[in-house]
């Protein structure tokens, strides 16, 4: 069983902030900030990209009304929210989940376009054309 199922059955604890049928929001235990959540299904799902329609909306309401909680107690207004989807991208659980990341005036962190820096080559008409084409 994965660290995150393990917590959705309570055999791990966690700072649970909410929870509803199908999903559950903890406090990161290596947090980038005060107040950063994850978000799971409460289903075991590996991969973001294999997540189904009847998962996608609870997840992302979860998202939303836990940032509203965020917002509302520790002050924060801004939010960088992110999934980490693939092997290579640094993953330690493979269960599906949401970063809510609260940004405060002097967290010193970055945009979201900071996380890669890997400018494409091609241009982007040539990119659009690959990603139309090939993925419809």
């Amino acid at each position: 069983m994965c660290v995150f199922c393990s917590i959705v059955s309570g055999e791990i604890p966690a700072y649970k902030l909410y929870e509803d049928e199908e999903t559950l929001a903890f406090l990161e235990i290596d947090p980038s900030s005060a107040g950063h959540t994850l978000i799971i299904s409460k289903e075991h799902i590996e991969d973001f990209m294999d997540l189904d329609d009847k998962l996608m909306l609870p997840v992302m309401r979860s998202v939303q009304k836990v940032a509203k909680m965020i917002e509302k107690a520790l002050g924060a207004d801004n939010f960088t929210i992110g999934v980490n989807s693939g092997k290579i991208v640094g993953r330690h659980v493979e269960h599906v989940h949401v970063h809510v990341i609260p940004r405060f005036p002097d967290d010193e962190g970055h945009y979201i376009q900071g996380v890669v820096n890997r400018p494409s080559k091609e241009t982007l008409e040539e990119i659009k054309k690959k990603i139309v084409k090939d993925g419809n």
